[in-house]
């Protein structure tokens, strides 16, 4: 430790001379103090010299240089595998007590000479002080983000050693012998669990669709595997509630079993569903919890109504219908305009085939359209009418027959490169001898091609008038593009698309609901329940300021309520975790004086992961710890760990050393120096009369 100052040292002469002239002057000339002896007066001027000398020098901004040292012991980080895969085979036991002892033991016995940092790991990562804390519960296995926080946390760190305790099976992340690259420091690794293959059938994954809609079949894909039953069956069960649905019997015909069975369900009914998939248990099974899985699925009734109405009876509408069918999710009814007499209310889409025309005006129907806000896609054909802001700026009697031109910039849906190709060969349809007027803001699928000329003519436009769709077809005859298709690819699904894209694009409305609440229909047993919310004003602006509350129900009716939290615009809710089941939601807002209301259902399925391979991988763990300079031991090997680290001459104390500049002036004592010697000065010169 010592003194530094900005300025040469000899400038800290003049202090002294300051001091020194300061102090000579003040008392050489005082008569006050005759009477006193020498020594006295030279005594109280030597505090005088002091006081001015230490401000002198302190007006040089002197500044204390010191250096610190610190030794830092090595860090042992311990991290143990939490995942509930260690306790699935015979020695669950001896892990869920007597390994828990010993863990403590070495973790209190490095702690003696490094510093100990203890981790659980699976779903996530967790520091513990004791092994009691260690459940063995979690559902999935991650080494990667291990070893990502590792390399975070002690990044310049005098880490001396990992010690790493699992079974080796993960279900997460990268391989740990390649996440572990940045790890620069030894690792051991504890080998937990059984490396022989136990008996065992395990129901791998039963995958499906988030989706489904009412009245159709869904498929699930169930995967079995059996391990050491080789001539046993098992029995395949899917059921909901009291009613099984399929049933079939496995027979495994090797030791090392896997078999994908493909089930089809029917979707019965409207909402969340549960199905349950089963396989009968065996004896000697290591495990019977892997036998089950749960299977939820979302049934939407979401059948788009169609209505066709026609002026007569024509092939267009034949395959118009038939290409709407194809699709299970919708659901077509078709008309002459005369027969009709039902509401529009229940349609999606309303198609008008040569309505209206010269000879029927169908006003009635128009008008009950419009009133209804129904998207509209009309073929005029050759003698109709437009019922739109798309009019004729000319109209006779005479046709032609056109060829389809696409639009490469058409912006409102997408088309197959293949349909792009089939529109070249697709034939001519029948169009009026008409020119056109259109609105600026229409999208033209297809121009007309007259002969080889190209025109600016429109064949088919999309157009919104209101919050209304509206497509028009201004002509008739593409049933002949059905029959080309067929006979060019043997099949419809080229003119399919092109009315299926359509029929999607004019038909789905977009939600301009005030309230609305958004979030995955199934959450894993691991994840937070996490839900958004999004509430708007009359003008249809995102707000935010009124309070979102939510109350979540289980199936035994018992009642969660939750507030949600404020983001910069809108609302998020993280519930955190709950228990396997499907739960029910009622979310509320009050809006001014209107109170909007949102239901919803979602589900919490359970994660099985960790039951599916009960074999322990050892040869990981050596291969891990062989790659990173350590060793591998097994859990009554755990008093030599100690004494292998011990014995590492690369696993030492670290010693830092640490400069420090601070300033001078700051240190309390010379304040209380100052003080102390012009308080002593005064005193003395006080009691012998000389103020």
């Amino acid at each position: 430790m010592n003194i530094v100052t900005e300025y040469p040292t000899w400038f800290f002469l003049f202090c002294l001379s300051a001091g020194f002239v300061y102090s000579f002057f003040l008392y050489r000339k005082d008569k006050k103090l005759d009477e006193l002896s020498i020594w006295f007066i030279r005594l109280m001027a030597t505090f005088r010299f002091s006081v001015v000398t230490i401000l002198s020098f302190l007006l040089l901004s002197p500044l204390l240089k010191s250096i610190h040292r610190e030794v830092e012991k090595p860090i042992v980080i311990i991290a143990q595998d939490n995942s509930e895969s260690l306790i699935i085979g015979k020695d669950s036991s001896f892990i869920k007590k007597e390994y828990k002892q010993n863990l403590q033991k070495l973790i209190n016995d490095l702690s003696d000479k490094y510093e100990v940092y203890s981790y659980s790991f699976a779903d996530k990562i967790k520091e513990f002080t004791s092994s009691d804390s260690l459940k063995f519960n979690e559902k999935q296995t991650d080494f990667s983000s291990l070893f990502a926080e590792i390399e975070t946390r002690y990044s310049n760190r005098n880490v001396g050693a990992i010690v790493l305790s699992s079974d080796g099976l993960y279900n997460k992340g990268f391989n740990p012998i390649y996440s572990s690259e940045k790890i620069k420091v030894p690792i051991y690794t504890i080998a937990l669990g059984d490396t022989t293959v136990n008996k065992d059938i395990i129901l791998l994954k039963a995958e499906h669709n988030r989706l489904a809609y009412l009245g159709n079949e869904f498929p699930v894909e169930i995967v079995i595997n059996a391990k050491q039953f080789k001539g046993k069956t098992t029995t395949l069960t899917v059921s909901k509630g009291d009613a099984t649905l399929f049933t079939q019997t496995v027979n495994f015909n090797s030791d090392a079993f896997i078999i994908t069975v493909p089930v089809l369900i029917q979707a019965k009914e409207v909402g969340l569903q549960h199905y349950k998939v089963k396989l009968s248990s065996l004896p000697e099974e290591v495990s019977v919890a892997n036998n089950i899985s749960d299977v939820f699925m979302e049934v939407l009734d979401a059948r788009q109504k169609i209505l066709i109405l026609s002026d007569a009876p024509h092939p267009d509408i034949a395959a118009i219908k038939e290409s709407i069918e194809s699709n299970q999710n919708y659901e077509v009814e078709s008309y002459l305009l005369s027969d009709f007499d039902k509401s529009l209310k229940k349609y999606n889409l309303v198609i008008l085939h040569t309505l209206p025309s010269v000879h029927n005006p169908a006003s009635k129907i128009l008008s009950e359209i419009n009133a209804s806000n129904i998207p509209v896609w009309s073929f005029s054909g050759a003698s109709g009418l437009f019922q739109t802001d798309l009019s004729k700026a000319s109209y006779t009697q005479k046709t032609n027959e056109v060829e389809p031109v696409l639009d490469q910039n058409f912006p409102l849906f997408t088309i197959s490169d293949e349909l792009r190709k089939a529109i070249k060969d697709f034939p001519a349809v029948v169009c009026p001898f008409s020119t056109y007027q259109t609105e600026n803001n229409s999208n033209v699928l297809f121009y007309q091609r007259i002969g080889i000329v190209d025109t600016k003519k429109p064949l088919m436009l999309f157009n919104t008038i209101g919050e209304n769709k509206v497509a028009i077809f201004t002509g008739e005859g593409i049933w002949r593009w059905r029959l080309q298709d067929f006979a060019a690819h043997n099949d419809h699904n080229l003119f399919d698309e092109f009315i299926s894209k359509t029929v999607q694009y004019l038909s789905v409305k977009a939600d301009k609901s005030f309230f609305r609440i958004s979030g995955p229909g199934n959450f894993q047993e691991n994840e937070a329940i996490q839900l958004e919310a999004e509430v708007y004003n009359e003008s249809y602006e995102l707000i935010n300021e009124p309070e979102v509350n939510i109350t979540i129900s289980n199936s035994e009716n018992k009642k969660f309520p939750f507030t949600f939290s404020k983001t910069s615009n809108a609302y998020r809710l993280n519930a955190g975790m709950m228990p396997v089941g499907e739960y029910s939601y009622e979310a509320k807002v009050k809006i001014g004086e209107k109170i909007f209301l949102q239901h919803g259902k979602f589900s919490v399925s359970a994660l099985q992961i960790e039951l599916s391979n009960t074999t322990a991988d050892h040869q990981l763990l050596f291969s891990l710890a062989k790659k990173h300079n350590g060793e591998m031991v097994y859990p009554n090997e755990l008093d030599k760990l100690v004494s292998k680290l011990n014995s590492r001459e690369d696993i030492k104390s670290v010693s830092y050393s640490e400069k420090k500049l601070s300033d001078l002036i700051n240190l309390k004592w010379i304040f209380f120096l100052l003080l102390g010697l012009l308080s002593i000065e005064w005193f003395l010169r006080k009691r012998n009369g000389a103020y």
